[in-house]
């Protein structure tokens, strides 16, 4: 049969986590299809269409689906359900939340965090932090998979796929949407970022987190992330925590600033492409997996780094 893919996005563009877990879901060997559920979602069903190696977009344009509530989302996919024998999400913070509902009421497992995909039934994700990488395989009949992006490049576009338009299955009324804060900032996201800028528990305070690691940031038009540590003590928002309990990144560039590198924050950054940590601690942990490193006073080096950049 086929995969469903269901579609990331803010009802106005696709994220490019959908890219990504497209990559993984054609790796399946199966004809891809991409769910688009939200309201006045038809430019997003059109740009997912234009991706490359997808079948068939459906498009469902209700205001059920507007917030990407996660109880009628899945009620939705449960739905179409039959049609596939497998359903893939990315691994984000909509995905997590959908998955294991769709998972629930078809009566199957999930298989969570996907990195690798060696056949149709058999799956690579990590487990222990990261520590190890546990292979995974499925006799479900039907596979429900969330899909850990930072693992996977992303499908580019070239692709010409048909936009077919579907009724919605209603709210059940389980939940409904009060309201949403969502913080504005002019930098990168911090999960799609190429670049990323990291503080630790090291820069001391709040002041000094912003006055060491946002010009740096800025100067490399890069994201901003913090370690739990730095995130527990106030010194940054919890949006910008990366690590096991955080955000999992792979950007092109991770610059940690005075972050030991405890495997839980290890577990979100390690797939960085080129890692560069700056710490006074020669023993940190975060060296055994930089590309570059030095060691010294950070409240020294960054603002001569920067100004040579």
């Amino acid at each position: 049969m086929t995969t469903l893919l269901i579609a990331e996005h803010d009802n106005k563009s696709l994220s490019g986590e959908t890219g990504k877990a497209l990559t993984a879901a054609s790796q399946l060997g199966a004809p891809v299809h991409i769910l688009v559920a939200g309201q006045g979602v038809a430019s997003v069903a059109a740009a997912a269409g234009a991706l490359a190696n997808v079948e068939k977009v459906l498009l469902v344009d209700d205001a059920a689906y507007a917030h990407g509530l996660a109880e009628p989302l899945a009620d939705l996919i449960v739905k179409l359900a039959g049609a596939y024998d497998a359903i893939v999400a990315p691994a984000t913070t909509t995905g997590k939340n959908v998955a294991p509902r769709i998972a629930a009421l078809l009566d199957v497992m999930q298989v969570s965090d996907v990195i690798a995909v060696d056949s149709a039934d058999t799956f690579q994700r990590p487990i222990y932090a990261g520590n190890a990488i546990e292979k995974v395989r499925s006799k479900d009949a039907r596979k429900v998979l969330t899909v850990r992006t930072a693992a996977f490049a992303e499908t580019q576009g070239g692709g010409a796929a048909p936009v077919e338009t579907l009724e919605g299955a209603g709210n059940n009324g389980i939940s409904s949407f009060v309201s949403e804060d969502v913080a504005a900032s002019e930098r990168p996201e911090l999960s799609a970022a190429k670049v990323i800028v990291s503080g630790g528990r090291a820069l001391g305070s709040r002041e000094k987190f912003e006055e060491v690691v946002l010009p740096l940031a800025d100067k490399l038009g890069a994201a901003v992330g913090a370690s739990r540590a730095a995130v527990d003590a106030g010194y940054a928002p919890n949006d910008w925590q990366v690590g096991q309990t955080g955000k999992v990144v792979a950007p092109d560039l991770y610059v940690a600033l005075g972050i030991s590198g405890a495997i839980q924050h290890l577990a979100g950054m390690k797939d960085s492409k080129v890692i560069v940590a700056i710490n006074k601690d020669a023993d940190a942990p975060i060296f055994q997996v930089a590309d570059y490193g030095l060691v010294g006073d950070l409240f020294q080096i960054v603002p001569e780094l920067q100004s040579k950049l």
